[in-house]
């Protein structure tokens, strides 16, 4: 194993995360009550974040497997701490949509699953893989959340403690030095002979889970600060805080993948993960006393995203090695559209005062999304078989 190249990339991950824990924080404070803007302009800001992710993640994926992977890495990364300048310099709506589009402003994850930034997920996934073999590739997917949440804990609390300006220009200092790692990566160069793809039924199952998964995100995770905000009148210096206890659970619970993926398999680890959050996503906006919907927003991202490590491993063995780019990059073009229109809904309907609506609708769609990964891959054993996994602190291989 490359050691060098997994290192570099683990560098890259927790400085881009830190950059991105910090926006998590501070934009919804900016747009919302120094900017006054409402919350349908959050929304539209989360929209067009969401969408230029989805377009440009799809892009980067075909240029990682036909042009390289390290190459498409370094270019995407760029763009997040170009977005923080630009916010940095001005404060202008237009500037403010602009730099959504180019970091990614989509917040359709938990601070550690990665919401901000994620045009490079693709590319990442797709070098880990690379990297990485069978038997300890769930452990380095959930390693690398882990580390990925940890350091977007961190950042959401630093925010907490500077102004807005400060906030983007250590964002933006943050985010260039995690280009600047990634130069000793060494990628074995495996590039697609063809753009046809030989895995598109299994990428089409995985869309179409995606696309539901997508929705049910997008509804309610970009609006879940603001709902502290408007709510409760939670103030960022407490709402940080609440937010970085989240993602410290979110990245620690991440840890126990490689057991759930030996111990349950692909299927029903999603099923018990993404059950409880689509049960708790109905109950928060219902039970309004302050402790509660506190218990609800600290435990509910880890529901969302704890699966997440399993359902890469699923995909990277079902596609064929110089597809894993585009795979991850159709599955996460799926999503994230999807996510943007529901984000935009949900915008709309918190102008409108109506907050339960998006909740409710998320539990439902999210049950529904559990129930078509059973559909679709609840009786194939090469999909839903107990990982044969190494150990969560001795990975195969090393």
């Amino acid at each position: 194993m490359d050691k060098v190249s997994i290192f570099s990339l683990i560098a890259s991950r927790i400085l881009r995360s830190l950059s991105a824990g910090i926006i998590f924080v501070i934009l919804p404070y900016l747009v919302l009550v120094e900017l006054k803007y409402s919350s349908l302009i959050l929304g539209f800001t989360y929209t067009t974040g969401t969408f230029a992710t989805a377009i440009f993640g799809l892009a980067v994926g075909y240029l990682a497997d036909l042009y390289g992977r390290k190459n498409t890495l370094v270019l995407a990364s760029i763009l997040l701490p170009l977005s923080a300048l630009l916010i940095f310099l001005n404060h202008s709506l237009i500037a403010l949509f602009v730099a959504s589009a180019l970091g990614g402003y989509s917040a359709t994850g938990a601070v550690a699953g990665g919401g901000i930034g994620g045009i490079v997920a693709p590319i990442q996934n797709a070098l880990i893989t690379e990297l990485t073999d069978n038997d300890n590739r769930t452990f380095y997917f959930s390693l690398f959340t882990f580390l990925s949440g940890i350091s977007a804990s961190i950042g959401s609390l630093v925010a907490g403690l500077f102004n807005t300006e400060q906030g983007f220009l250590i964002a933006m200092v943050m985010g260039f030095l995690s280009v600047l790692v990634l130069f000793p990566v060494r990628a074995k160069n495996i590039r697609a002979k063809s753009a046809s793809l030989k895995s598109k039924v299994v990428i089409g199952k995985f869309s179409i889970t995606g696309l539901l998964n997508g929705i049910s995100v997008g509804l309610i995770t970009p609006f879940l600060i603001p709902f502290f905000i408007l709510v409760y009148h939670t103030p960022k210096s407490e709402m940080s805080i609440f937010t970085f206890l989240s993602s410290l659970i979110a990245s620690t619970l991440i840890l126990i993948a490689p057991l759930l993926d030996r111990k349950m398999g692909f299927v029903m680890s999603i099923a018990i993960t993404r059950g409880i959050g689509a049960f708790l996503s109905i109950i928060m906006p219902i039970i309004r006393i302050f402790p509660i919907s506190l218990g609800i927003y600290l435990i509910l991202p880890a529901m969302r995203i704890l699966a997440l490590p399993i359902q890469q491993r699923a995909i990277a063995e079902m596609v064929s090695q110089d597809e894993i780019g585009r795979a991850m990059g159709i599955n996460q073009v799926t999503r994230l559209a999807a996510s943007s229109g529901s984000t935009s809904l949900t915008g709309y309907l918190f102008s409108e005062s109506q907050i339960d609506l998006p909740f409710l609708a998320s539990g439902i769609i999210m049950a529904l999304n559990v129930y078509m990964y059973y559909k679709f891959f609840g009786g194939k054993n090469e999909v839903n078989r107990p990982s044969r996994g190494s150990s969560l602190l001795k990975p195969n291989g090393n």
